[in-house]
């Protein structure tokens, strides 16, 4: 045979035998899962069997456990019925014993209201006996009397008036009392430690310089030839130049007080200098001009330093150094704004205010007198207007505007400036008074007096520190003195304007003149 047949037969054989063991394994694959079926079948029944015999076991004991359950919750299920039975045959006891209770109240009550009802038609029977026997009085008072209701009423009425005006003037005695009591010693304390920390001295100025001359020969040189030389000074400095008969000496008359002293500084120089000539004067004026302005700032700047005041603008320190040259009744201007910034500053320290805010107002409340010659208007609109021009703020331009009384004070800066510039203008000698003005306000002090009914005659004495009024005994009682002397004092702080305070003397007198014969 050929090697190629040989070969195919090979390979026909080989697969033969593939097929064959292929067939073969199958079925031993078949069978050995057949038998690992059948294992698995019976080991499942085993566990299911054996699953069914724990259930059961497990279901008895639930059943077991949950017939205790229920055996325990009837048993105390029971026990509670018991106890609510028992509860509610309590509450039904106590329910009856609150009914028999009540029903014993509403009969006692019953009785009460029957007694009461009993008790009312006695009480209105007895008023009706009552209102009888009060007419029947009324009329027997009638008669006795002789006054009729009304009558009597308003006679009843008079003597009740007259009993509380008593009471009234009482209370004010007692009020007044115990006020000046408390109030004026405070008062008199605070301002007595103000005055004495703020001691100043007074001296008096006036409206005209005195110049002194080295002889009586420069009073030609002064008037020149033909009065030119006086001429030209008076048109240059606006002042008058007085020249009499007094020895080596001359008078610079002149309302403003910067212009006479400029034009007392102009002279001054003058005659130390020795030529005296138009062109020279109007040379010396422009000098000593320029020498007044820088002493106006200098002084403002030390004023405002002593006060101890910051952050003023510098046109305000400019006008308070023009304070140095102004005066109020004699009074320096600007010492007594000095005065009133201490003054206030220490009774601000003493009631504890605000002790800046006051010495500020304090020494910036006369600023408008530096501008009332140059300006319309008077000192407190000038200052105000001042204030609010150079960013004071409102509290200063309300104790400016308020420190005469023209607006109601509503700060404690206001009020404190108001009595500091009262206590700075009464000190004695602080200010002289015009006689005009002076009889003018005494005048004025006895009119409001005898203005009031019941006033015979009024003097004022103690140069008008005290008004003594006598009025009429037979129109004036006892009483009624102490509500005049209130109401003359309200009327006077109302009207009036003056330093420190008036005092209200009432006297009320009664004389009777026997003769025997």
């Amino acid at each position: 045979m050929s090697t190629p047949v040989i070969i195919i037969l090979i390979l026909a054989a080989a697969a033969l035998f593939g097929l064959g063991g292929f067939f073969f394994g199958q079925e031993h694959r078949k069978r050995t899962a057949e038998a690992a079926i059948g294992s698995a079948n019976q080991e499942a029944t085993r566990i299911i069997n054996q699953a069914l015999t724990t259930a059961e076991q497990k279901k008895k004991e639930a059943v077991l456990e949950a017939k205790d359950e229920i055996h325990k919750q009837r048993t105390e299920t029971e026990r509670d019925l018991r106890e609510r039975r028992s509860e509610v045959q309590r509450q039904e006891r106590r329910i009856i014993q609150k009914e028999e209770s009540l029903d014993k109240k509403i009969s006692s009550l019953e009785k009460k209201e029957e007694a009461l009802n009993r008790k009312t038609k006695e009480t209105e029977a007895a008023a009706a006996e009552v209102e009888s026997l009060k007419k029947s009085q009324f009329e027997m008072l009638e008669k006795i009397s002789g006054l009729t209701e009304a009558q009597a009423r308003d006679y009843l009425l008079a003597q009740l008036d007259e009993k509380l005006e008593h009471e009234k003037a009482a209370h004010i005695m007692n009020y007044r009392e115990q006020y000046k009591a408390d109030a004026d010693e405070l008062a008199r304390s605070i301002v007595t430690t103000a005055i004495q920390r703020c001691a100043a001295e007074r001296t008096t100025e006036a409206t005209v310089s005195v110049i002194s001359l080295p002889n009586d020969e420069m009073k030609g040189r002064i008037i020149g030839r033909e009065g030119r030389n006086i001429r030209a000074i008076e048109t240059v400095t606006g002042v008058d130049l007085i020249i009499d008969d007094t020895p080596e000496t001359i008078t610079v008359s002149c309302f403003d007080p910067v212009r006479r002293e400029v034009a007392r500084l102009t002279v001054e120089r003058l005659i130390q200098d020795g030529r005296i000539h138009p062109a020279r004067i109007e040379e010396t004026f422009e000098k000593a001009k320029r020498e007044v302005a820088s002493v106006i700032k200098q002084t403002g700047e030390r004023a405002v330093l002593d006060a101890g005041v910051t952050g003023i603008h510098p046109e305000l320190v400019k006008l308070l150094g023009r304070l140095r040259y102004r005066t109020s009744f004699g009074q320096n201007v600007l010492d007594h704004s000095l005065e009133v910034c201490y003054i206030a500053g220490l009774l601000a320290s003493e009631i504890g205010a605000d002790v800046k805010q006051a010495k500020r107002a304090g020494l910036l409340h006369d600023i408008g007198k530096a501008l009332d010659h140059e300006y319309e208007g008077s000192h407190v609109q000038l200052g105000v207007e001042a204030a609010k021009k150079y960013r004071e703020s409102e509290a200063i331009v309300h104790a400016i505007a308020a420190h005469h009384g023209d607006i109601e004070a509503k700060t404690t800066a206001a009020y404190l400036v108001q009595a500091a510039d009262a206590i700075s203008a009464a000190r004695p000698g602080a200010r002289r008074e015009n006689i005009e003005n002076y009889i003018k306000r005494l005048e004025k002090l006895e009119e409001i007096a005898n203005s009031f009914d019941g006033v015979d005659q009024s003097f004022a004495i103690q140069a008008g520190r005290e008004i003594r009024i006598l009025v009429k005994p037979e129109k004036v009682n006892d009483d009624q003195m102490a509500i005049i002397a209130h109401e003359v004092a309200q009327k006077v702080e109302d009207e009036m304007e003056y330093p420190g305070q008036i005092k209200i003397h009432v006297v009320r007198e009664s004389r009777v003149l026997d003769y025997a014969k």
